[in-house]
């Protein structure tokens, strides 16, 4: 017997849930290899164990709610909570650190609000923000430029320290790290110097930096190093719009924002205001418009919303950034806005399919 199917349109989605994560993680590659290059292999063994420990946190409360494994284990959002975690914290934090920070965002920002689709709040930024204000010591020891460290650290050694606190002979850890640049021109500007004399100290060119021995911080327009990292993540970005796994509202609306008032106090006072380009490729602003303020479960729906929710980060970023304690900021700025959603997303409603707009 021939059945005649329904005039519907019935449409399928190639995307799922697991493609579009599998995607974003590729679409992270060329932040990684960037990553790797200037600062060593820190982020590789920390992602390793972020994600490690991301799926055996999901698997034991996906056990403890009597919901299947499979289907949750092999979608990918755990792996890619674990891995945007690992992304932000120091590349020579100890392995406990990033075990904690991932058990709390798989744990406690996602399986305990109900899980993937549930959470209010980003679960890698959460993770972040309760690290970071619990051990600031160990989360804002950052490593310089490979190329200029006195004595740079290879896969073994840097694997030891992970694991075991120890390094090789001679070198303490203080000697090893060094603050971001977003964190050492805002200590410079607080001692009254300004952006044109702390880049002439702390943005020396190759040669006299090694004469000196002195670690240079900022590169051309950003922090050294960061400025190839963030282009990476800026890349890694793009092909998601290209994809179409993620919308050009919020990572418009967000870089936009923080390019516009940044550009507006650099104009006024340039000698005590640091450029857009300095704000856009120093920090995690590339890494958080594309990648994590783009989480479509915490992040508003509708397109108008987007852009407001995008403009918000923005403003809130830098609002910390000049006159807060937290140099980078992003982190903060997409949960204080992840908070916001219900309200943006009451007022910006989208279109059902079917119905006209009165």
């Amino acid at each position: 017997m021939f059945l005649k199917p329904a005039t519907s349109p019935h449409v399928h989605a190639a995307n799922s849930v697991t493609r579009v994560m599998v995607t974003v993680l590729l679409a992270l590659i060329p932040g990684l290899a960037a990553y790797t290059w200037f600062f060593g292999w820190g982020l590789v063994i920390n992602m390793a164990i972020a994600v490690s420990t991301a799926l055996i946190c999901e698997a034991a409360m996906l056990k403890l709610r009597g919901r299947p494994l499979g289907p949750f284990l092999t979608d990918g959002s755990a792996a890619v909570t674990g891995v945007l975690l690992a992304m932000t914290l120091p590349p020579m934090s100890p392995w406990w650190i990033t075990v904690l920070g991932v058990f709390f965002a798989i744990v406690v920002a996602k399986q305990l609000y109900g899980g993937l689709g549930y959470n209010p709040f980003n679960p890698a930024m959460l993770g972040y923000v309760m690290l970071l204000v619990s051990f600031p010591r160990e989360m804002t020891s950052w490593l310089p430029v490979i190329a200029f460290s006195a004595q740079p650290l290879g896969f073994i050694d840097t694997f030891s320290y992970i694991f075991s606190g120890h390094l090789p002979a001679g070198l303490t850890f203080d000697a090893l790290t060094e603050a971001t640049p977003l964190d050492s021109l805002k200590n410079h500007l607080g001692q009254g110097n300004t952006v044109v004399e702390i880049r002439a100290q702390l943005g020396l060119d190759d040669q006299t930096s090694h004469m000196l021995s002195i670690i240079p911080i900022f590169g051309w327009f950003g922090g050294k190093g960061w400025e190839w990292v963030n282009a990476g993540y800026l890349l890694g970005g793009l092909i998601l719009i290209g994809r179409r796994i993620i919308s050009w509202h919020i990572p418009l609306a967000m870089i936009g924002s923080l390019a516009l008032l940044s550009f507006v106090f650099y104009a006024f006072d340039g000698a005590h205001h640091a450029s857009p380009l300095f704000h856009m490729f120093s920090g995690a602003i590339m890494l958080g418009a594309f990648f994590i303020a783009t989480d479509p479960v915490t992040a508003a729906t509708s397109n108008p919303g987007r852009l407001l929710y995008g403009v918000g980060i923005g403003v809130l970023v830098y609002i910390i950034r000049q006159w807060g304690g937290y140099p980078d900021a992003v982190a903060f700025a997409v949960l204080l806005m992840n908070m916001t959603v219900p309200l943006i997303d009451t007022h910006f409603k989208p279109r059902v399919f079917g119905h006209n707009v009165r």
